[in-house]
């Protein structure tokens, strides 16, 4: 911006001759004279305003997506086949975060949570070399990558809160607080459970299963870890609500609640 000048600067007088300003010594002339060609004065600071309101755009997406993935939905890559048909290895689920902080769980929700305690075997993360781990984790960060799923599990809630969930064994069906359950979700061919078992949940916990029951490490078999088998609703992540991925399978993950809705509270 050119500064304004005061009553006391000094003001040319007319019909005198003034000096040639530097712009006007380079073009060869002023503009209209035909003695050359204008300097693009502006081009510089223009492109300047370009990039500027690009790197604004760029950032405030980074800062939502980050949001988005912090507070509502984030994406999650399914690492095993325990929750086979339902959920094959590979695929990639939206999982949303709303649940449990501000919506209540229900039996039949599939859930991601945080390892409660040695479930898992130790897991090693891919290594894509300095730079590329770097990228690799500022993407998934702001929620641009679905997380691998590392040091976190994926299963289906069959008991709540103060809920017995028991099985007699190969051939029965699963009862929660008495009452058996037809599970449609079950991997065909899979038995509700191949080993029998009885649980009453405790408060503030979860009873989850795979629908891959003869290859699902669930509840009913971290019963000698921390927590007794069960997962603290403080370590669910959110409920899995759609598969994205691939294409060709994707679509919203329903609650089955049909299943459950015999079932009495404790």
């Amino acid at each position: 911006m050119t500064p304004s000048t005061s009553s006391d600067d000094a003001q040319p007088v007319p019909g005198t001759a003034q000096p040639a300003s530097p712009e006007t010594e380079r073009s060869g002339g002023s503009d209209g004279d035909g003695g050359g060609a204008s300097r693009p004065t502006a081009a510089a600071p223009r492109r300047s305003s370009v990039l500027r309101e690009t790197a604004i755009i760029v950032v405030a997406a980074l800062v939502l997506s980050w949001l988005i993935k912090t507070f509502l939905v984030q994406a999650f890559y399914i690492p095993s086949e325990s929750m086979e048909d339902t959920l094959q290895i590979g695929d990639r689920v939206m999982v949303s975060r709303l649940v449990p902080s501000h919506l209540d769980l229900h039996r039949g929700d599939v859930i991601v949570f945080k390892d409660p305690g040695d479930w898992l075997p130790a897991q090693e993360k891919a290594d894509h070399g300095p730079v590329g781990n770097a990228v690799v984790d500022a993407l998934t960060f702001v929620g641009l990558r679905p997380n691998d799923a590392v040091g976190h599990l994926i299963k289906r809630v069959i008991g709540l809160p103060g809920d017995t969930v028991a099985c007699a064994g190969p051939g029965k069906p699963v009862t929660v607080n008495g009452v058996a359950i037809d599970e449609p979700y079950l991997k065909p061919g899979s038995e509700p459970s191949q080993d029998a078992f009885s649980h009453k949940v405790p408060a503030g916990s979860l009873f989850v299963m795979g629908d891959n029951r003869q290859d699902s490490s669930d509840s009913r078999y971290n019963t000698g870890k921390p927590g007794g088998g069960f997962v603290p609703m403080d370590d669910v992540v959110g409920t899995a609500f759609i598969k994205v991925w691939p294409l060709s399978d994707a679509g919203l993950l329903r609650n089955p609640g049909d299943t459950f809705e015999d079932v009495p509270n404790p």
